[in-house]
């Protein structure tokens, strides 16, 4: 009698529902996962961490809109893991993270490495279980991909114990689930919603369309330049934990400040907004909030609450796109809000370094250059102080950054993952010196699977953000903690077989990205910079 391992399940279901790709590091409780893996077309990238499994899991699922798969063991494999899924939660990522675990028949006996797993990941995911039964594997794993996309996607938990995996029952018994079982249902608005949100904007003066990190993809972007080429109204994703800030929409706090009607489509009222209140809004500015999420919609104060609704906000977009053509276009105020969005001071043309360090806006004009030459290349900025200012100056098609839960670190995770999705296109991600110390032993993964990609690291021997914060909140008699080393850290990548560079001049690293593409190697330059805050842009007057 043919038989199939609980592992075998796993497997090739996995298979049946379109994965393709696994980030993963090895354990006891997994290995039977890895051998069944071997009787399927799934590639694996094994990390050095766990929580860098995750990350790139949470890239391949931005990037590709796919379900990214991380696989770890239980105990500290899975906490390891774990702690990267508070980034993918605030970025709306799909993702799966597949944890080892205690065997069932020994829970309570004190298991190797017994932990409550689920229990761990449940505030950072949207829904974290632990499979029950051989037969429940495969529906658990099609329910699981599910929830990670339905609605507002996210990250999903589910631990496998051990001697399910390894317990084999009859393969007559078994039906392995397919992508019919894990199809997700659309929330399409309905027609008097959009009705209702086609009236408000048509009695406001400045509205203004803000849209959440699920819409932030290359589709969602597209999506929202065709909404607002069609009403004639600003439309902004939103992605950033600095909000109202965010460097990338420049003088974006301008115009919130002068909006009469805040339309949020996917967009959480949250701290990047200020909660709604004065004076980032207007006291008197009106909402209209759209969401999957029925919580969210009760954010808004109900007196300024103009229309509210359950739906998903892509078929929204699509909604107001095509029904929109008959709304008064309000020209002049898209006008004056699309200038304060590109606005950058003029002042940073003049910026340079001093005493063999550059300025950041030195460093960015390199890699915008860089980029402008291959169209097809990923932007990956990361970083506390640093991270900001390639997303105000580097133009480019695709981008990722850390994401609203202002988590620092997952760059070159980030990296990796972009590279395998678009092979051959360049990959450069600018990070500081002290987010290079959380994943540089990923550069060993991308030596071993032969993953190019350009790390250029803003080093100012310096945790620079909170050393900023110290001098605006205490003073710079009170800057203390806060150093670290001008490392070589190009050396550390050579060390481990990549390609490295230093660079102490501006004129420099133009030539430093090229050799790097061209080594075809994961690279690392390490330029010196000064330390400086993160832009925060207003126009004067």
């Amino acid at each position: 009698m043919q038989t199939l391992r609980g592992a075998d399940i796993v497997a090739r279901t996995l298979e049946a529902l379109g994965v393709t790709r696994i980030f993963t590091l090895s354990g006891n409780h997994i290995m039977p996962v890895f051998d069944a893996l071997l009787e399927t077309g799934i590639s694996l990238v094994h990390t050095r961490q766990e929580a860098a499994c995750v990350h790139m899991a949470d890239a391949w699922g931005r990037l590709t809109g796919e379900v990214g798969v991380a696989l770890v063991t239980g105990g500290q494999g899975h906490t390891n893991g774990a702690a990267a899924l508070t980034t993918a939660l605030a970025a709306e990522s799909p993702v799966l993270l597949l944890s080892g675990h205690a065997g069932l028949s020994e829970l309570g006996r004190g298991a190797f490495q017994e932990l409550a797993q689920a229990d761990i990941a449940r505030p950072m995911t949207k829904a974290a279980w632990t499979a029950g039964s051989v037969a429940a594997l495969g529906p658990d794993l099609a329910r699981a991909f599910r929830i990670a996309r339905e609605g507002r996607p996210g990250p999903v938990h589910l631990s496998l114990p051990v001697d399910l995996l390894e317990t084999a029952v009859p393969a007559a018994s078994v039906r392995i689930p397919d992508r019919a079982a894990a199809a997700i249902r659309i929330a399409e608005p309905a027609p008097d919603l959009v009705a209702d949100l086609l009236a408000a904007l048509a009695g406001a003066e400045r509205p203004l369309i803000a849209c959440g990190p699920a819409l932030c993809d290359a589709s969602g972007r597209a999506a929202m330049a065709t909404l607002e080429e069609t009403l004639g109204l600003p439309v902004v994703g939103m992605e950033s934990p600095r909000g109202i800030n965010d460097p990338a929409l420049g003088a974006f706090a301008e115009v919130l400040a002068r909006t009469d009607l805040l339309v949020l489509l996917g967009k959480p009222l949250d701290f990047t907004l200020r909660f709604g209140a004065a004076p980032a809004l207007a006291p008197d500015c009106r909402f209209a909030v759209v969401d999957p999420d029925p919580a969210l919609l009760a954010r808004a104060p109900a007196d300024r609450l103009a229309v509210s609704g359950l739906a998903d906000p892509r078929p929204v977009l699509a909604a107001l796109t095509a029904r929109a053509t008959a709304l008064p276009r309000r020209e002049a105020w898209h006008r004056e809000a699309r200038a304060a969005l590109a606005y950058r001071p003029p002042a940073w043309a003049d910026f340079h370094g001093t005493g063999q360090r550059l300025h950041p806006v030195e460093l960015c004009r390199a890699v915008d250059a860089f980029l402008e030459r291959h169209p097809d290349g990923t932007l990956i900025c990361d970083g506390g102080e640093i991270g900001q200012w390639p997303q105000a100056l580097v133009r480019g098609g695709r981008r990722l950054i850390n994401g609203v839960s202002g988590t620092i670190g997952a760059s070159i995770p980030f990296a990796i993952a972009a590279a395998l999705e678009r092979p051959g296109a360049p990959v450069v991600a600018v990070l500081g010196d002290g987010t290079f110390g959380f994943h540089m032993a990923e550069f060993d993964t991308a030596v071993r699977y032969r993953i190019p990609f350009i790390a250029v690291v803003g080093n100012d021997a310096r945790w620079n953000a909170e050393h900023q914060i110290q001098l605006r909140s205490y003073g710079p008699d009170r800057t203390r903690h806060c150093d670290l080393l001008p490392t070589r850290y190009d050396t550390v990548v050579q060390a481990l077989g990549g390609f490295g560079a230093l660079v102490t001049e501006a004129a420099e690293l133009p030539a430093a990205l090229e050799a790097a593409q061209a080594s075809g190697l994961p690279a690392c330059i390490n330029v010196m910079i000064e330390s400086v805050a993160a832009p925060v842009i207003r126009r004067p007057g």
